[in-house]
């Protein structure tokens, strides 16, 4: 089926009339659809101004945005308890969405569910298992042959099970999610921690693990922490050099990288207006890094005419009539308050190493000479699902004209990711790929690619020391191209650009100059781009599939022998005991991700294949008895040797095992195969003084124990040569916390105490074993 937007303007063409007429046509219909690829499920603007108003006379107060679009989809909003960072809200999402590395798990624990069919519309993208070499055709023909026993899974499993499915080359998740499904006040659920995207249109949309979307796609409501909300006030306007992308890497600066945990982010104040709903999309996407767990703009005219330019005027139309529940109320009330006058803020650089670490632009080339960071770049790259809209492309294309002009090609290599295959036709169609091209760019395949380490890089060797910059979200050790001393840099694409064109971290495009091919300087002017194409987008190639209306003949192959694709068989139930004498696996020092826990880039091909990509657990944690990575002692033999493997011989006789954590543990992606893993392979508990949001609610569905230390400072009273008791489990209750006694080897005991966060019914996922073999407890009863 074409994209909305084209048969938008083939109506146009047989009826002879503007866009506006045909969109007044298609906003008298009774109901607006969600989305023209699900034409009988419709958008309820009326069911969430109800319970808007169910809840706003119990509570008495005005709401912000995020609480009208969270409580107007709770399950019971007369009875359900509210309060803000506390209470656990049971929910209703309109839809979901999983990207393919995610969705293989999502879709095998769904099949393992038992269900027929799934209870809201559902989707999934093929875009993380591209890897980037060449070029974006070639490297897309690889793909779909490397890959093609996973994507004929998810195909079949979703033609199987009614979800759509976008094959690779379409395009990164959450573009198309911005381009087609994501819309003003609509509560998305996602698989992949970049969900929030969609607050660009004024959506709650909300990263997830794969257990999380199995829940929401069964038709079981959804478990949520009342969120906080942190709100972000923008005055004045940007200008210049100075891009949306600027505006988040201000506020992780100031909220670092756990900043916005439990809590949404809503932007609001005069200064929104100035910024593009793409623009909007980019700042929302990004607070992933400050580990919110979403963020969101007010319905606006920026909204408006992103909805209408991408066929979906009768939404924006719509949306225009409940505009009252799409803006947060006058005199609401934020948690914490920041603000940003956008006349002030400066282009700003992050990095290295982490997304929080702040510098505008002016000051990272003295910043990096004196701490040793190279200043010569060695690579540029734009796009990813941050920073590949139109308007993106076309700063970008501006910049680049003005080196042509004067002679200039870049001095770094230069590469380009189309953000969907709308964005790849219509900047091949309007010229900006070419200009991009002729200073030295190469356009990669519609997909995540380098930004999630699918780069398979040749320039250097794994070591040396390097930097690169990014208009991408992430840059953690190692993240782009597996080399720990790639020192990666986060900065609007722009910016990279004119950084890939001058060499070198120490060019200031603001105030520097280049010099031309005739040996004259010249200065790079502030880039200036549409906002959306002046013709409507191109749609590209057809790359959707229908789920058919009768699958009842569709089969969903698993080999037996498959080394990327295995069943799941149930995690074994909790013994009604304590866990006593629990071997540690590892004390982790410092930062420790989910690319930490289950690395991506190679190892994603192993997604679908429990067993297999366990083989990765925690190889890039390090160990602080002996400050590598993937060396842990074993307890048994005394003898260093992989995490991995350690694991797997504690399994193998019978040990139960436990992790040591730092602060914010498990921070970054949403990959649930950073709680699989280690259910898989025999442990019981990761002990932490923090964690990150998603995932300590993945170790929960998995049947882990996440704990946290009461006293932060008892992480420094655990050696990795102790044994662990936990103890209390016979009376495990919400907000009681858990003892647990430590051994030393010489013989002597400590008593410390470990809070969690488990609600009732996660404490059920407990001791079923996790929260899916719950759910088929529920089913037979």
């Amino acid at each position: 089926m074409a994209p909305y937007s084209l048969l938008v303007t083939r109506l146009q063409k047989a009826l002879g009339v503007r866009q506006y007429h045909v969109a007044s046509v298609l906003c008298q219909r009774a109901k607006v659809a969600m989305s023209h690829f699900e034409p009988s499920d419709y958008i309820r603007y009326d069911l969430l101004e109800k319970n808007i108003n169910t809840v706003r006379k119990r509570l008495n107060r005005p709401l912000t945005l995020s609480e009208k679009i969270v409580y107007g989809h709770l399950d019971d909003p007369a009875n359900q308890e509210i309060e803000r960072g506390k209470t656990y809200l049971r929910l209703r999402p309109d839809r979901v969405a999983m990207q393919d590395a995610t969705a293989q798990m999502a879709m095998l624990q769904f099949i393992s569910s038992g269900l027929p069919k799934v209870a809201v519309p559902s989707t999934i993208h093929c875009d993380h298992l591209i890897e980037a070499q060449v070029g974006g055709e070639k490297d897309l023909r690889r793909a779909k042959d490397i890959n093609q026993e996973v994507y004929n899974f998810l195909a079949t499993a979703g033609a199987k099970y009614g979800v759509g499915f976008w094959r690779p080359g379409s395009g990164i998740i959450h573009q198309i999610i911005l381009e087609n499904y994501a819309y003003p006040g609509v509560l998305l659920i996602g698989t992949d921690s970049h969900t929030p995207n969609g607050g660009g249109l004024g959506g709650i949309c909300i990263g997830v693990g794969g257990a999380d979307a199995v829940d929401v796609m069964a038709g079981i409501p959804w478990e949520l922490k009342c969120p906080k909300v942190i709100g972000v006030k923008l005055t004045g306007s940007l200008s210049g050099w100075t891009s949306p992308k600027d505006v988040i890497l201000k506020v992780a600066g100031i909220l670092t990288v756990k900043g916005g945990t439990g809590a949404i982010v809503e932007y609001h104040g005069p200064g929104v207006d100035s910024i593009s709903c793409t623009g909007m999309a980019t700042i929302c996407n990004m607070g992933a890094e400050i580990g919110a767990t979403t963020s969101v703009f007010p319905y606006n005219h920026r909204m408006k005419k992103y909805l209408s330019k991408t066929g979906r005027a009768d939404i924006a139309n719509l949306a225009e009539e409940f505009k009252e529940h799409l803006v947060p109320d006058p005199g609401c009330h934020y948690d914490q308050l920041i603000e940003i006058n956008l006349n002030e803020l400066k282009p700003h650089i992050n990095g290295p190493f982490t997304p929080d670490l702040a510098h505008p632009v002016s000051e990272v080339g003295a910043v990096a000479e004196k701490e040793g960071w190279p200043v010569d770049i060695r690579v540029g790259l734009i796009g990813s699902c941050t920073n590949s809209s139109y308007e993106d492309m076309g700063r970008s294309a501006a910049v680049a004209k003005q080196a042509l002009a004067h002679g200039l090609k870049c001095k770094s290599q230069f590469t380009i990711t189309p953000g969907s295959e709308q964005i790849r036709a219509t900047i091949e169609r309007d010229g900006y790929a070419q200009v991009l091209r002729d200073v030295g760019g190469i356009v990669l395949a519609n997909a995540c690619g380098p930004c999630i380490g699918q780069w398979d890089r040749k320039d250097i060797k794994k070591g040396e020391k390097n930097t690169i910059v990014t208009s991408y979200n992430r840059n953690f050790t190692g993240r782009n191209d597996a080399n720990p001393e790639t020192h990666a840099f986060v900065t609007s694409p722009e910016i990279v650009t004119a950084l890939a064109i001058a060499g070198t971290l120490k060019f200031n495009p603001e105030t520097d100059f280049l010099t031309g091919k005739d040996g004259r300087k010249f200065k790079l002017e502030a880039p200036d781009a549409d906002e959306l194409p002046r013709a409507e987008f191109d749609p590209g190639q057809d790359t959707y599939q229908h789920p058919p209306k009768d699958s009842s003949g569709q089969r969903v192959d698993v080999s037996p022998t498959s080394q990327r694709l295995q069943l799941l068989e149930p995690f074994d139930k909790w013994n009604g005991k304590d866990l006593e004498d629990l071997q540690i696996l590892i004390k982790v020092k410092g930062k420790c991700t989910t690319d930490h826990i289950s690395a991506a880039g190679p190892w994603l091909k192993f997604r679908g294949h429990l067993d297999n990509i366990s083989n990765n657990l925690l190889i890039g944690a390090i160990n602080i008895e002996n400050g590598k990575a993937n060396s842990v002692r074993n307890a048994v033999t005394q003898e260093f040797g992989p995490v991995p493997d350690t694991a797997r011989y504690y399994k193998k006789h019978g040990i139960q095992w436990v992790v040591i954590g730092d602060e914010n543990y498990g921070e970054g992606s949403s990959r649930e195969h950073a709680a699989l893993e280690p259910r898989h392979l025999g442990g019981r508990a990761i002990i932490t003084k923090s964690f990150a949001r998603i995932h300590e609610t993945n170790l929960k569905k998995q049947g882990l124990l996440p704990l946290t230390f009461a006293d932060p400072a008892d992480y420094n009273k655990i050696h990795p040569v102790d044994k662990l008791t936990i103890q209390g489990l016979k009376d495990f209750a919400p907000g009681k916390p858990l003892k647990c006694i430590i051994k030393h080897p010489n013989g002597t005991q400590e008593t410390i105490l470990l809070n969690h966060t488990f609600n009732e019914t996660q404490i059920e996922w407990f001791r079923a074993g996790s929260a899916l073999n719950r759910m088929k407890e529920l089913q037979q009863q």
